[in-house]
């Protein structure tokens, strides 16, 4: 007897390896993903420009990336005492100017090199609600706590979403045409917005990027969609798959959605050297009662061995 619906799901055509070379950009789902892949020691990097949860902001990061536009002390705001960018997280914001500039900057050249470089390019979206500056009339990815009378909140209508991923695609591509794109909707729900309005805000990113993919896909071969949202709506459909605030993905659903990931995204050698990767990891962790007595010595000399030898077979997996 089935118990509950399952998500259909394909192999994917250009699965991850552990050569490959993977580039997350998106909402705080799109974190806990990453912390998946460095635990399993992929080749990862995960949003440079800190959490963008809006596909227009996500876009703006990645033209300004691509064209290597830097960041001018025009781009940046001084506010509770902290310098900002309005197009950025604020987890890099700081209290020295000139040091925000230069880490912005880095950020833009070492995201150039990652976007040509990567194999796999990871979007996950999180709300079509957005807010606009009004004395710039821009939409911007973090408000940064300023005063709300500074905004005009708007949901982004289907075509203005479609078009900017579109964008953000052929961006991309003028750089990387071979790199492998797989989408995601975020599982998140932003009940800030309202329930009603939370659900509005996924359907027009639903919309958009399947109109997006549908015309991609009758080209290429490369675009992926994976259910994150519909796993988490529809599988996993019992509260004691969220966390206390009851919106988040637990740990349990987190582990449980990298599982329907790996299966079907990663190769089937990579899911096996994910075990030993695993195991390592599991023994790194461990705590000695007596971290002085032989027997724990021996423990860690094997350890080192396994390290060592899965370190000559994968140089670029490194504990």
């Amino acid at each position: 007897m089935q118990f509950r619906t399952q998500i259909p799901l394909s192999k994917s055509n250009n699965p991850i390896d552990y050569n490959s070379k993977v580039l997350s950009f998106g909402s705080c789902f799109a974190e806990n993903m990453a912390e998946k892949f460095d635990y399993f020691k992929f080749q990862n990097e995960t949003n440079p420009f800190g959490i963008i949860f809006n596909p227009v902001s996500i876009e703006k990061v990645i033209e300004r990336t691509v064209n290597e536009k830097e960041f001018t002390e025009k781009d940046v705001f001084f506010y509770n005492e902290r310098w900002h960018s309005f197009e950025v997280h604020s987890d890099l914001s700081n209290s020295d100017r000139q040091e925000l500039l230069e880490t912005l900057n880095k950020a833009i050249s070492e995201t150039n090199k990652h976007l040509k470089e990567a194999t796999h390019i990871i979007i996950t979206y999180g709300t079509a609600w957005i807010y606009r500056n009004l004395e710039s009339d821009e939409i911007v990815a973090n408000c940064h706590k300023v005063p709300q009378k500074q905004f005009s909140k708007e949901l982004l209508p289907v075509d203005v979403i479609q078009k900017s991923i579109q964008n953000t695609v052929d961006l991309i591509k003028t750089i990387n045409p071979n790199v492998n794109f797989i989408f995601t909707i975020s599982p998140v729900r932003h009940i800030k917005d309202g329930f009603a309005e939370n659900q509005l805000s996924k359907s027009h990113l639903f919309t958009a990027l399947h109109q997006v993919l549908k015309i991609y896909n009758s080209q290429f071969t490369i675009h992926n969609y994976f259910p994150s949202y519909e796993i988490m709506m529809d599988e996993l459909r019992d509260y004691r798959f969220y966390t206390e605030d009851m919106l988040h993905p637990n740990q349990v659903a987190i582990d449980y959605i990298w599982h329907k990931f790996s299966e079907n995204y990663m190769t089937e050698e990579s899911i096996s050297l994910m075990q030993e990767v695993s195991e390592i990891q599991k023994s790194l962790r461990h705590r000695s009662f007596n971290p002085e007595s032989e027997q724990h010595q021996k423990f860690l000399a094997k350890l080192q061995q396994k390290i060592n030898a899965l370190g000559e077979k994968w140089p670029n997996i490194r504990f």
